[in-house]
């Protein structure tokens, strides 16, 4: 995996230019399984009610909200993101939703928190837009409580030629045009495209979860274009 990502500008550009459509052009990408997924995230993150939780590079709050249904009022979310307009529809949200959940514009290479404040930290499609991402998991350990975990959404490099012809297809032809129609970008979805093809398998990023020295044990499932990774943190 190149260990240099893109420029934190350039991403925070990205995406504050297609924060409005951001969620319906991600339904019709995924056919809605996006939502899937993030459920699963969740499921198997072990958290409970009382649970506190950190989602990093929250967006516009979707896992957010899904740990928050989990811990309940007990529990504590916080979601963070370093794009301030990706963080406007995630307010509104919390207030439609009537969910206590806080959102703060920050770093996940530098998080604002205290060391072992997490029982679970999480991100979604992010590991992919930041610019030094061994930095990034390392900050996520540390925030994370001993035996506690990292749980990771990403794209990857499916097993199966077909499947790995037909979904780097998708991403490269399809899913340009899609983000284009709905969101006036075409440009933002030709990097996310080319960023998706670009991930690493799920053996390689599981090495490298281990390179990071963070981590007492990781795992993975296997999704349709998307892998789901579980860390337990080491300390």
């Amino acid at each position: 995996m190149n260990l240099v990502g893109p420029s934190p500008e350039k991403i925070k550009n990205l995406f504050s230019s297609i924060h409005q459509t951001y969620d319906l052009t991600n339904d019709v990408m995924t056919f809605g399984l996006v939502r899937r997924w993030r459920k699963m995230l969740v499921n198997w993150s072990q958290a409970a009610p009382g649970s506190h939780i950190l989602d990093c590079a929250t967006g516009t709050g979707d896992l957010a909200f899904e740990f928050k249904k989990k811990v309940g009022p007990t529990g504590k979310v916080t979601g963070i993101d370093f794009c301030p307009e990706m963080l406007e529809p995630a307010y509104k949200k919390a207030q439609k939703l009537q969910m206590d959940v806080q959102f703060l514009t920050a770093d996940m290479t530098n998080l604002p928190f205290e060391d072992n404040t997490f029982d679970v930290t999480s991100v979604a499609y992010g590991i992919r837009n930041v610019e030094d991402p061994i930095k990034a998991l390392q900050e996520m350990s540390r925030v994370t409580k001993p035996k506690g975990f990292v749980m990771i959404l990403e794209t990857g490099e499916p097993q199966g030629l077909l499947l790995k012809k037909g979904v780097q297809l998708y991403f490269k032809k399809v899913v340009p045009l899609i983000g284009g129609v709905i969101s006036g970008k075409k440009d933002a979805y030709e990097y996310l495209s080319s960023s998706s093809c670009a991930f690493p398998s799920a053996k390689e990023f599981l090495n490298l979860l281990k390179s990071t020295k963070s981590f007492a044990a990781c795992e993975h499932k296997n999704l349709l274009g998307s892998f789901l990774y579980k860390a337990v943190v080491a300390k």
